[in-house]
């Protein structure tokens, strides 16, 4: 008993408001042992005495021990104890007189039971089933209200025998949806149906037969909000998220209820704004069935663009002096965000038409809130309309640039906006029509010193303008640009100085950065202008409150030194490096989410590029707080739905809803820095090579496990808060908010990790062999199993080609039988995965909803699913090149399926790229690749006919390497294929630009069969036709092999080359020539050598010479020169 009452009071001090108490109280709750918890915690539940905060903290922890800890406690408790925990919680919730704590009982019941159902789908408490059929059916509400809770928590509750009770399931929802006496379980009930339907999504013939119970759940939404409850709502925007085909049968009726709750001002800000995202939801995850009831769409945006107008009138706006964040909660956000993702999700085909007269209405208001949405709009629809905006771009700028002398200084704020975006969705056809009128309206707008905010974000949007234009569309502007930004800077050095006020500052001092960036090395006459006060704001700038204005001047420092080159920066470089330094010695001193990090830690990365070598001085002094910033650990957390309204989005928590009651936690500080982290390792094992060597070792051990740095995985191994003392926090609406940055920001932590591996291996070199095979085996288990598991293609491509890299550099023997076995099935899936998507593709096409959009959706999967493929021939090439014929058994375990890709009826990519595979086969493989001569050659010969010229390519590459390394097999197929290669060559469109590489291929592979299997061709007949058609000034690969072929040719004096009396000389000087000038030939490879003596034999008889240069252009005779001098 003593015990107990210590454990309340332990449970009392959990929810204490003092961090260091209920830290100290964490602590010793996590020492007890897990059995012990469960008995305390089930007696503080069922204890009639203790204080009901006491009960309901029991409760929520009991359930969460059971969610985290089950495998590890329960299994060891005794038959009785198990036993008598099923029966306690039976008998609570039947006695329980607080609605609360019985809820979390409920949960606790929930939680058990998903426990419970084994691997077979039997649920191993049966008495709990028998209490759900009789509770829905007793008089007792409570009773009924604890069945329906139970369900909603856990609607798999009846697992294999779901199927069998599926009518009593349904009439027992229907009959609690029809309950008129009791409104709380209508609700209920439509939330536990939902539920249900969520949890079998996969089964369209379950949905199908509960597609009745959807205006119950509609009507349930109606009278629910009216009663202050958006629970059920919720649980609509789910279905529409989850399961959007659920809503197909009345989905005119949901929209009309949507609509509708959307309009009623009496509800919410948050109601409404729901009622809106089961919409917007429906354009993302169902938007061909959305198309077909366009007229609903077409009210909806009235809807959208109203909420834009809800702004408050602020006299102080334009005069702030710090940015607030988005209220993400507020109408306008949520308008703007609504309206973004619906022109995304529905295109903008139907979405312009229909915004368009309205936005016209909006800005000729005489409100200037009406004009500030307009504009606003406009911005938002620009991604989604991109291709029908951009046919009216210039009517469009023309109207905005208007509003950049608009009286009201925030329309002025949202002109700029619009622009900025403009130069962002439309770069750079946007900066290539329209540079002067936007770089003068930004430049005049920028001058508007009485409202700091609009001047600062005239400053953005120039950023946005010039990270995307042209060099030489910005360099006649830069006289004008250069004299703005100083005067503007120098202006508000002042106003710090003698205010206090930086916003401006901040923003001007990165569009001076942005301008030198694209600028590059014209920005040298403007150096000295800004690099004094630069430094000045460095150096003195140390207040706390200046942090963001330091970061972004070190910033500007290094893009400024980048762009002008090491020449012009040397003189500054060293009091740079000082300052530079004096703020890394500082850095222990720093916040985690101090901004100047990631400026420093990216800062010191550009030095790097400009010092190069002469950097590695400072590595001990940068890489300890560089590897601590990588090292970041993100705190997340596995919360039940009730912990949430317990939960803070302060202190930098975001959350995600994973369904199931449950949502993920993920503390955002440090994640942007350590993504910028792992990339700066990246650029130093890039450009310092082996004098990175010392380091390799702590950052391959910090590399490797961030290949699984995604956060799904975490919440297997959580930190779960306890107590209520986070403050109060509402839903947040997943759409594109901070989950998707979060999951972007994590996705470039492993694309770093992988992009680090085969560099590492290059600065290990040094350490010699030993050493080197040591790291590959530390990285290769991680490098294929990531290849198996990654979720995202980016990502996954990637870790592909980061693998295929160091298989090729560290060469045979790298690969042990268990990885070649484990790498064998995940290629093997891929491929495998790559014809099941073909084939989803090919369903959808037959789906009712199929239109032009969905198919230029399914034409973004397809080329996303053929990126993968390029880069499962790539570690193909990878393994073939360096074990050659040993590797051929284990490749035939795919064989199969690559004979399967270069089939006549794929897509002419698969067949692209399974011809590819062969290539490498015979190149890497022969004479043993013979053996599957059968299965390719045909297809080979008859695909170099093909209309796809990436398919001819790859077929004529093909007819190369079998003349270069086939051996005597291959030679009836390439007699054969000849005539086939001449017909491509001489086609009449064969040098048009998408056929140029393939009919290169096409010459070089009968360059090479006349130069290694001359007794396959009549080499007199052939070769004065191959001659005429070189150089080849795409294909620089081929080019070098054709070049090496003409060599030989000249070096032997070939008289079919030279002609007689070597009359045919000037034109191999101006193929030479030719060569030379599109850089096909590199002045330092052998045979640019082996030319170069050929010209200056040449140049000894002064008559064949003169004779020679003279035929010759002026580009001509200096390539020529160049050769001479290289």
């Amino acid at each position: 008993m003593a015990k107990q009452q210590q454990f309340y009071v332990l449970l009392g001090n959990l929810m204490s408001p003092d961090n260091a108490v209920r830290k100290q109280s964490e602590e010793a709750y996590d020492t007890i042992p897990g059995q012990n918890k469960i008995t305390f915690l089930l007696q503080a539940v069922r204890d009639a005495s203790a204080a009901e905060e006491v009960k309901q903290m029991a409760a929520v922890l009991l359930r969460r021990l059971l969610s985290s800890s089950f495998e590890e406690i329960y299994p060891g408790l005794t038959l009785e104890m198990q036993a008598a925990i099923k029966t306690d919680l039976l008998t609570i919730i039947q006695q329980e007189a607080s609605p609360n704590i019985r809820r979390k009982v409920c949960d606790i019941a929930a939680e058990l039971s998903r426990n419970l159902i084994d691997d077979d789908g039997n649920n191993q408490w049966p008495e709990l089933l028998k209490f759900l059929f009789e509770s829905v059916n007793s008089d007792n509400v409570n009773l009924r209200e604890a069945a329906l809770h139970i369900f909603w928590n856990f609607p798999g509750i009846f697992g294999n025998q779901q199927q069998h009770y599926i009518e009593v399931i349904k009439m027992m929802l229907v009959q609690c949806m029809q309950d008129q006496a009791h409104p709380q379980i209508r609700t209920l009930a439509a939330r536990a149906a939902a539920s249900f339907v969520l949890s079998n999504e996969g089964n369209p013939a379950l949905l199908k037969h509960f597609a009745d119970l959807l205006p119950g759940i509609l009507q349930a939404v109606n009278e629910s909000c009216y009663q202050g409850d958006d629970s059920v709502l919720k649980s609509l925007v789910e279905i529409a998220d989850t399961a959007p085909k659920y809503l197909r049968p009345n989905l005119e009726a949901t929209l009309q209820l949507c609509l509708k709750l959307c309009a009623d001002t009496h509800l919410t800000n948050m109601q409404r704004q729901l009622a809106l995202e089961v919409i917007v939801t429906l354009s993302e995850t169902a938007a061909a069935m959305l198309r077909k009831h366009t007229a609903i769409v077409a009210q909806s945006v009235p809807q959208m663009l109203a909420m834009m107008v809800d702004l408050e009138d602020d006299e102080d706006w334009a005069m702030a002096d710090e940015l607030e964040d988005d209220d993400f909660d507020s109408n306008a956000v949520a308008g703007e965000s609504a309206l973004d993702r619906i022109a995304c999700g529905l295109g903008g085909k139907i979405i312009l038409p229909m915004i368009k007269q309205h936005i016209t209405q909006m800005l000729h208001n005489l409100d200037w809130k009406y004009r500030h949405a307009g504009l606003m709009a406009l911005s938002a629809i620009g991604e989604g309309c991109h291709q029908q905006m951009e046919a009216i771009l210039q009517e469009i700028l023309n109207c905005v640039l208007e509003y950049c002398a608009d009286p009201h200084p925030r329309v002025r704020y949202a002109a700029c906006n619009a622009i900025g975006q403009m130069a962002t969705d439309f770069a750079p056809t946007f900066q290539k029509k329209f540079h002067s009128k936007v770089i003068s309206a930004l430049l005049q707008t920028m001058m508007d010193k009485t409202h700091p905010r609009v001047q600062a974000h005239a400053a953005a949007a120039l950023i946005n303008f010039t990270e995307d234009c042209p060099k030489a569309l910005l360099v006649p502007y830069l006289d004008s640009l250069v004299e703005h930004l100083h005067v503007i800077m120098v202006d508000k050095l002042q106003e710090l100085i003698q205010k206090g006020t930086k916003l401006v500052l901040e923003q001007v001092v990165t569009s001076i950065a942005s301008v030198a960036d694209t600028a590059e090395e014209r920005f040298v006459p403007f150096y000295e202008r800004f690099m004094p006060s630069l430094k000045h704001i460095v150096e003195n700038a140390v207040q706390k409150e200046l942090r963001l204005l330091r970061g972004k001047t070190i910033e500007c420092i290094s893009l400024i030194g980048l762009a002008v080159g090491k020449e012009k920066f040397m003189p500054d470089a060293s009091a740079v490096m000082q300052l530079l330094l004096k703020t890394q010695t500082d850095f222990n001193d720093l916040e985690d989410d101090d901004p100047q990090i990631s400026y420093m830690i990216s800062a010191w990365a550009r030095m790097c590029k400009i010092l190069g070598k002469e950097f590695q001085q400072y590595l001990p002094v940068v890489m300890g707080p560089l590897m601590k910033t990588a090292s970041i650990k993100p705190e997340v957390a596995l919360l039940d739905t009730q912990d949430m309204e317990n939960i803070s989005e302060d202190d930098g928590w975001e959350f995600v809803n994973l369904g199931d009651q449950q949502s993920f936690g993920i503390k955002t500080a440090g994640l942007e820095e350590k993504a910028t982290a792992c990339q700066m390792l990246v650029c130093y094992a890039k450009e310092l090579k082996e004098g990175f060597v010392e380091y390799t070792e702590q950052v391959v051990k910090l590399m490797v496990p961030l290949l699984k740095f995604y956060f799904h995985d975490d919440i297997l191994h959580v930190h779960q808060p306890m107590g209520s003392g986070w403050g109060g926090w509402g839903l947040v609406v997943v759409g594109r908010g901070p989950a998707c940055a979060v999951t972007s920001t994590a996705s470039r932590v492993r694309v770093a990790a992988a992009e680090s591996m085969p560099l590492l291996l290059e600065c290990a070199r040094v350490r010699g062999p030993d050493y080197l095979t040591q790291m590959w085996l530390f990285m290769c288990d991680a490098l294929i199993k990531a290849i198996g598991t990654e979720p995202d293609s980016d990502v996954l491509s990637e870790i592909m080609h980061s693998f295929a890299k160091c298989v090729e550099l560290m060469g045979d023997g790298c690969l042990n039988n268990e990885h070649f076995e484990e790498l064998g099935g995940i290629l093997k899936a891929k491929l495998e995965e790559h014809f099941k998507n073909q084939e989803l593709r090919q369903a959808k096409r037959q789906d009712e909803d199929y239109d032009e959009q969905v198919e230029e959706t399914l034409q973004d999967e397809d080329e996303n699913d053929v990126y993968i493929l390029t880069k499962v021939s790539d570690v193909l090439h990878s393994v073939l090149s360096s074990y050659r014929e040993k590797v051929l058994p284990w490749f035939e375990q795919l064989l199969q399926l690559i004979v399967q890709l270069i089939c006549p009826n794929r897509p002419w990519a698969d067949r692209q790229w399974g011809l590819c595979i062969f290539d490498d086969v015979v190149e890497h493989c022969s004479p043993a690749s013979f053996k599957y001569a059968e299965l390719f050659l045909q297809p080979l010969g008859q695909s170099l006919g093909d209309p796809s010229p990436e398919v001819r390519q790859a077929a004529a590459y093909g007819v190369g390497v079998m003349a270069q390394y086939g051996g005597d097999s291959y030679r009836p197929f390439c007699s054969e294929a000849i005539p086939l290669l001449f017909r491509v060559i001489q086609a009449s469109d064969s040098r048009s630009k998408e056929n140029i590489n393939a009919t290169e291929n096409c010459i070089s592979a009968v360059g090479k069969v006349m130069r290694f299997r001359p007794e396959c061709v009549n080499v007199s007949e052939v070769l004065p036709h191959w001659i005429s058609w070189l150089p080849l000034n795409e294909d620089k690969e081929e080019a070098a092999h054709t070049f090496d072929f003409l060599c030989d040719l000249i070096e032997s004096n070939n008289p079919i080359v030279l002609g007689p009396d070597n009359s045919y000389l000037p034109k191999i000087f101006a193929i030479i020539a030719d060569g030379v000038a599109n850089e096909s030939l590199k002045g330092e490879d052998a045979c640019s050598k082996r030319l170069a003596n050929v010209i200056r034999q040449v140049q000894v008889s002064v008559g064949l010479w003169t004779q020679c240069v003279s035929t010759l252009n002026e580009t001509q005779q200096k390539a020529i020169q160049d050769l001479l001098t290289a």
